[in-house]
């Protein structure tokens, strides 16, 4: 193997050793369809869910408006930010 063809073999190897790491802090598929089912019932129309400071952040659209909601471990609204 040439040196450029051992670089990005290593170089893919790490991005592919990565990823899972990065994708392991969103919630599992269980807890974002409870997410889900819970601000439907609000009235929110879920767009994105995702992880921001050991909270769980979701991008949902009521009335017409898009919020972001802040969700605490116990997938309680804690924060909710209009307009984003």
């Amino acid at each position: 193997m040439t040196r450029q063809t051992t670089f990005a073999f290593a170089t893919l190897l790490g991005l592919g050793l990565a990823l899972p790491a990065i994708a392991s802090d969103l919630p599992d598929a269980a807890t974002q369809a409870k997410i889900t089912e819970n601000l439907a019932a609000e009235g929110y129309e879920v767009r994105k869910i995702d992880t921001e400071d050991g909270m769980i952040e979701v991008y949902a659209v009521r009335d017409g408006k898009m919020y972001e909601l802040y969700l605490d471990e116990d997938l309680k609204v804690v924060r909710t930010k209009e307009g984003s």
